[in-house]
């Protein structure tokens, strides 16, 4: 049956389906499988924070508006955290895979994690094209209701958010890859 649905699921997808469908809450409800069941799609987007968090090597701050026009996978994590570790490079894998104008994973170190360690994660783990931004007194964090890590929400072009999992996920899998196609296919 799980054959049937991802079949029917790539068969709409090549086929052209509609791009006004595959942004449709529904539509990207039904590509939801294994892991990312847990995704929450939200019925209408939500606004979020404009706390700035703090750019990787001390380049200054940023805001969730600067990613305005792409769509935004964004992880608060922290080094301490096991299923982080686990899931980190998963979601490294979807930004080398979609990674480019239209798609940016985004990862906020949240609370209180040290430059240093955030690179040794990251050179631990092999990850080289994840940005190493930071939100240590977790101002955006609480304005973005993170009460748990890690917890990746995704934004819309509009910088919006569309979704939250609270959790690891396995991000690079089929049904995380199809949810961003069909976020990407909505132009």
């Amino acid at each position: 049956m799980r054959l049937f649905r991802t079949l029917t699921l790539y068969m709409a997808l090549a086929l052209g389906a509609n791009a006004a469908q595959a942004a449709d809450p529904a539509s990207l409800e039904a590509l939801r499988e294994d892991s990312l069941r847990r995704l929450v799609i939200h019925s209408a987007p939500k606004d979020v924070s404009n706390a700035p968090f703090e750019l990787a090597d001390g380049a200054g701050t940023a805001t969730l508006a600067d990613y305005k026009g792409k769509i935004v996978l964004l992880n608060f994590w922290a080094t301490w955290c096991a299923p982080c570790r686990k899931e980190m490079p998963q979601i490294s894998e979807l930004q080398a895979e979609f990674g480019g104008d239209d798609f940016q994973v985004l990862t906020i170190a949240t609370g209180r994690n040290s430059p240093a360690g955030i690179k040794k994660f990251f050179d631990e783990n092999n990850i080289s094209n994840l940005p190493r931004h930071q939100d240590p007194k977790q101002k955006l964090a609480r304005e973005m209701a993170v009460i748990g890590l890690p917890i990746t929400v995704l934004l819309d072009r509009d910088g919006k958010e569309i979704a939250r999992l609270l959790g690891d996920a396995e991000w690079n899998s089929s049904s995380a890859k199809a949810i961003v196609q069909a976020l990407l296919a909505d132009g």
